[in-house]
């Protein structure tokens, strides 16, 4: 197993960006893939997007404007949020699916009112 740590929520305006970090316990980037994912209050936990060999894919709701990115050295995965919405407001979640295990971060919100 491997455990997440999340960092980077806050409240920013309508078209305002944020960069989110989730900071993995050892490394693990190139044998296991790694996702962000988000949780509305009253809605089901979603994928916003996942990254594993060189490949990434995106929620249709977030391309454009979300990108995933990876520090190897430093076991930190990323996530670039520009242009945020009002809808974008959720706890966001780093995972990672090590062995068919899944495990997640604490969460950190982002906030995105005026």
């Amino acid at each position: 197993q491997v455990q997440l740590v999340e960092s980077g929520g806050g409240l920013v305006q309508p078209g305002g960006s944020l960069r989110l970090s989730c900071v993995a316990s050892r490394s693990i980037f190139s044998i296991a893939p790694m996702g962000w994912y988000r949780q509305a209050p009253g809605k089901q936990r979603e994928l916003v997007g996942i990254t594993f060999g060189g490949s990434t894919t995106y929620a249709d709701s977030v391309k454009g404007r979300f990108t995933i990115s990876r520090d190897n050295a430093k076991n930190t995965l990323y996530l670039q949020m520009n242009n945020l919405k009002p809808e974008d407001t959720a706890a966001y979640y780093c995972n990672a699916r090590l062995n068919n295990l899944d495990s997640w971060g604490q969460g950190t919100q982002v906030t995105v009112s005026s």
